[in-house]
């Protein structure tokens, strides 16, 4: 699996980011199934979402489809469930 495809969703936050908390409230209550990187507990996680999308801006949401998400609003990343 790769960052830039991976084989579910994959989101890169952390706890104190209030957009991040969003976001992934969102994808518990759809059931959703997806991996967090949890950008303060993962040494090399800020890194690897910068990778991903070229900005330090979190969250990251990539999709299987190689696609990503950086700081989606609801509507937005509900639309792209």
């Amino acid at each position: 699996m790769s960052d830039s495809a991976p084989d579910r969703i994959l989101m890169f936050g952390a706890e104190w980011c209030r957009d991040c908390r969003r976001s992934k409230a969102l994808l518990d209550s759809t059931g959703v199934e997806y991996d967090y990187v949890d950008l303060e507990a993962v040494a090399d996680g800020a890194d690897r979402a910068y990778a991903v999308s070229g900005r330090t801006n979190i969250p990251v949401v990539v999709f299987p489809d190689g696609s990503h998400l950086v700081e989606p609003t609801d509507p937005e990343l509900a639309a792209k469930l």
